[in-house]
């Protein structure tokens, strides 16, 4: 299931990504759906990544790896 997740992820970011330089390529503004799609990406991807960091230290401060 983390497999199609993370495809998905992918997926959806790639198109965010090539939609947005599109457009400023073509000198258009992108439309608020895509801007919305694009923060919540961001924030998605800030938030996991803080959360991965705090279990990590998490791991390391009570010995359970090393």
């Amino acid at each position: 299931m983390l497999e199609v997740a993370a495809l998905f992820y992918g997926l959806l970011a790639s198109f965010i990504m090539a939609s947005a330089s599109r457009n400023k390529r073509e000198a258009r503004g992108h439309p608020p759906i895509l801007t919305l799609f694009g923060w919540a990406m961001l924030s998605f991807s800030a938030v996991m990544g803080a959360m991965l960091l705090a279990y990590a230290g998490w791991l390391l401060l009570t010995g359970a790896v090393g």
